[in-house]
């Protein structure tokens, strides 16, 4: 993979990345996995709402502390079959860096080793007995465009807003809502006002609810409706 589409990294306390693209951090070392679990999971209506074939989309797979924290609430459910995942990332870590990010967090290092291990080798799909996921390099504006799934539940998890812009556009969040099965649903760790405005414009109900932690708010939405007329 060229140097130039990875992700250009500093560590923060020997532990924590920090994109110097975005110059954001991946997750909180307060407790990335609850927070992931709260905003991503609970915020989807997880474990709850799984079903065989069940689809996870998200924007930004980062450190894949995500993917992990769901692929582990699809094994406590007892489901059967393949978790299907789909990520969209413009900067993938190396296999090195996801595993020296993901040790910060025992439970989901603990079953990383088999998707790394692929990831290492080049695969950017991977399949497990009980992991479909497909990791699509690039500006998620254009790739997808070119998917042609649809999410049970969604992860909207680029940086912050104000660093990263582009991946909270309303043209992307019609394109979410376009690749969002009926009924569907979708979470984010952001409030802010113009991520819920493009939600909510692209055809979802919208709630601001508590956020983890120190963070008082965050968003999700459910799919209810067409996109409102440009």
């Amino acid at each position: 993979m060229p140097r130039s589409q990875t992700a250009d990294l500093d560590w923060r306390d020997g532990a924590l990345p920090v994109s110097r693209q975005f110059d954001d951090p991946y997750f909180s070392l307060e407790n990335g996995l609850a927070e992931t679990r709260h905003v991503f999971l609970a915020g989807n209506g997880l474990p709850a709402r799984f079903k065989p074939g069940f689809q996870i989309a998200e924007l930004g797979f980062g450190t894949g502390l995500n993917l992990f924290a769901a692929l582990l609430a699809w094994r406590d459910s007892g489901q059967s079959g393949p978790l299907r995942f789909t990520s969209f990332e413009a900067y993938p870590m190396t296999a090195t860096d996801m595993a020296r990010a993901l040790a910060a967090f025992p439970e989901a290092r603990a079953i990383a080793d088999p998707f790394l291990a692929q990831w290492e080798a080049g695969a950017r799909q991977v399949t497990l007995p009980d992991l479909i996921a497909d990791i699509r390099i690039g500006d998620a504006r254009q790739e997808l465009a070119r998917w042609e799934g649809k999410a049970d539940a969604w992860f909207l998890d680029g940086f912050a807003p104000a660093r990263n812009p582009e991946l909270w556009e309303e043209a992307l969040m019609r394109e979410v809502a376009r690749h969002t099965a009926p009924g569907g649903s979708a979470a984010t760790y952001t409030a802010a006002g113009f991520v819920r405005r493009g939600l909510a414009e692209a055809g979802f109900t919208v709630e601001r609810i508590p956020g983890h932690g120190r963070k008082r708010h965050m968003t999700k939405a459910t799919l209810t409706g067409p996109a409102a007329p440009k």
